[in-house]
């Protein structure tokens, strides 16, 4: 199976990077660490062990709605992008 060339896209990989940053940092903001995110999502129904989300976060590779998951989950009402 040919790899996704999306997935290789410099622009795609930038864009990750700065999701992963704004989630960490928010986390950061907020005090929270990958354990009580964990908490904070099982208790809005998703299952996600602590491992599985430090390297779903450390790629940067997740899913817009994996974001608005985490934020909700933590929240955050507003956001820094800069």
């Amino acid at each position: 199976m040919p790899k996704n060339p999306y997935k290789n896209n410099a622009l795609t990989q930038e864009y990750e990077e700065k999701a992963k940053n704004l989630l960490k940092a928010e986390l950061k903001r907020k005090g929270v660490t990958y354990a009580q995110l964990v908490e904070n999502l099982d208790a809005l129904g998703l299952q996600e062990t602590e491992r599985n989300l430090a390297n779903k976060i450390s790629r940067g590779g997740f899913t817009a709605a994996f974001l608005l998951q985490c934020l909700n989950a933590i929240g955050a009402k507003n956001l820094h992008l800069e």
